[in-house]
């Protein structure tokens, strides 16, 4: 069996990954860094940390994982939710958070030690700069988060 093992990615190798595999996100337009999980010398999944996406979340002390994709591999997603958690801390961050659909059970999340803060958000962006098409699915989201 093998072992999975993180490796530096680029945002570009990042989001070509979320491109390819992930099931209701599209790749992000920035990000603060990028990580990998490998197996066997192929890439199996991504974590991408930025801002955090709400304007009163974003105290530079905050840092959010905007995407998690993997090909489903066990432990990818908690190794990946613990390698950003301490990439944030020796950064100096504070926070880092990330949202799930509330129809996703988030046991890799929680594996990782972060926990649930409740629902976030509402079904779509609304306002007058919202975009033109649903950037994700029309349902809740749930935030999770750990203090660093």
């Amino acid at each position: 069996m093998a072992n999975l093992t993180l490796v530096p990615v680029t945002l570009r190798q990042a989001n070509a990954f979320v491109a390819e595999h992930h099931r209701h996100h599209r790749p992000v337009a920035g990000h603060k860094f990028s990580i990998g999980c490998q197996k066997d010398g192929a890439l199996v999944g991504v974590a991408i940390a930025g801002r955090p996406v709400s304007r009163y979340l974003d105290d530079g002390f905050t840092l959010e994982v905007t995407r998690l994709c993997t090909l489903g591999d066990r432990n990818a997603c908690s190794m990946l939710y613990a390698a950003a958690a301490r990439a944030a801390k020796s950064m100096g961050y504070h926070k880092i958070i990330t949202y799930t659909l509330d129809t996703e059970n988030g046991a890799s999340i929680r594996a990782a030690g972060w926990h649930c803060t409740g629902q976030a958000g509402g079904l779509r962006w609304t306002g007058v700069r919202r975009p033109a098409f649903d950037q994700s699915p029309a349902q809740m989201k749930l935030r999770y988060e750990k203090l660093l």
